[in-house]
């Protein structure tokens, strides 16, 4: 059976949280886990409003520093870890990856406001820049709960962030007005389906041995032949791939990693009529998010981080000036590729290599 992965929308506006749309911040949601993609203003308040549980938080990813994506960051640690009640064995830390400054805006923000937790957290800054950052020259003061992270340098045109036995989680360059990155996340092939009908030809009853092929163990049928794996397993099955973008006007220094996914999650921060105005400012427009998911060949997109002037539902929209985010993803769809506005709180659900 394969694992169902969600995406959840927590925020899908643009510059500030509004009555109606929070700032960027999306769930992705795998093998109990949940990881975040970026934290801005109000993401705490979101947090609670939605489905997703504190204690299944386990990662946190900053694509860059603009405020309406880390400027909820301090609440949202509170919210999740709880203020120091007495002494408590120390969990696994909080992980969180993000450009370097990130360590920094944490540390300032906590020991300014004499906060504590009772679980440690660790941030692993990306060197986008190539600055050749060293983190102990930054400052010698830390915050009691800070365990060192890792500087995460370019190579072979990616920053590889973690490697599990199920994913690796990959970064690259975006253009934007600070320094910014996408991150792509690539779940390992799942093992092919066994023959069963062959294993009961072979006189292999259903149960332990079935496991042990799955797993990649030879066995002894009962006629005593060895049976390899080889022999009755089906070709692996692809593993799915998500990219998350943050804020961009040029995606081409990360397509090298991104091609082939399943879903892009895109921002369309202006509608294709305002182009210029979205490059100036280091913005994207749907079309401009679907030709770059045309290059890389991606099976669907999710646009999201809009410009608080578009509405989210069509009823919203009182005047001929009025826009709705469903108008946004129509100047977005190409040769058929599944297109979808983001709402806040809304789920997309990747429930196999081949749908979204």
């Amino acid at each position: 059976m394969v694992a169902t992965i969600d995406l959840v929308f927590l925020g899908t506006g643009s510059c500030y949280p509004s009555p109606s749309r929070g700032a960027s911040s999306t769930i992705l949601r795998l093998d109990g886990e949940c990881w975040m993609f970026d934290c801005g203003e109000g993401t705490q308040i979101q947090y609670q409003r939605s489905n997703v549980k504190p204690g299944k938080l386990t990662r946190i990813f900053i694509t860059h520093l603009h405020g309406d994506h880390l400027f909820g960051l301090p609440g949202l640690m509170c919210l999740i870890q709880g203020t120091v009640t007495g002494s408590a064995t120390a969990p696994e830390p909080l992980h969180l990856y993000g450009p370097v400054g990130l360590a920094r805006y944490i540390r300032t923000s906590l020991i300014l406001s004499g906060t504590e937790f009772t679980r440690p957290y660790t941030v692993h800054e990306i060197d986008i820049e190539n600055t050749g950052y060293d983190p102990t020259e930054d400052t010698n003061i830390k915050h009691v709960n800070e365990t060192p992270g890792r500087v995460i340098n370019l190579r072979n045109n990616a920053f590889s962030l973690f490697e599990t036995p199920k994913y690796k989680v990959e970064a690259g360059i975006l253009s934007h007005r600070l320094p910014c990155v996408g991150f792509v996340i690539t779940e390992a092939p799942s093992v092919g389906s066994l023959n069963t009908v062959l294993l009961k030809e072979l006189g292999v009853p259903p149960g332990p041995m079935y496991g042990k092929l799955k797993s990649g163990h030879s066995i002894t049928g009962p006629s005593g032949h060895l049976i390899t794996p080889n022999m009755v397993l089906g070709q692996n099955k692809r593993g799915r791939k998500i990219v998350i973008l943050g804020d961009t006007c040029d995606n081409s220094k990360i397509e090298h990693i991104a091609r082939d996914p399943d879903v892009v999650v895109h921002e369309a921060t202006h509608q294709d009529e305002l182009v210029d105005k979205a490059i100036e400012c280091g913005h994207s427009t749907p079309s401009m998010a679907a030709d770059f998911c045309k290059k890389i060949r991606a099976q669907s997109l999710v646009l999201t981080h809009f410009s608080q002037r578009y509405k989210d539902n069509p009823e919203d929209c009182k005047s001929d000036d009025d826009v709705c985010t469903s108008y946004l993803a129509e100047q977005a769809r190409r040769d058929g590729m599944e297109v979808v506005a983001a709402h806040d709180f809304s789920p997309s659900t990747l429930s196999d290599s081949s749908s979204f």
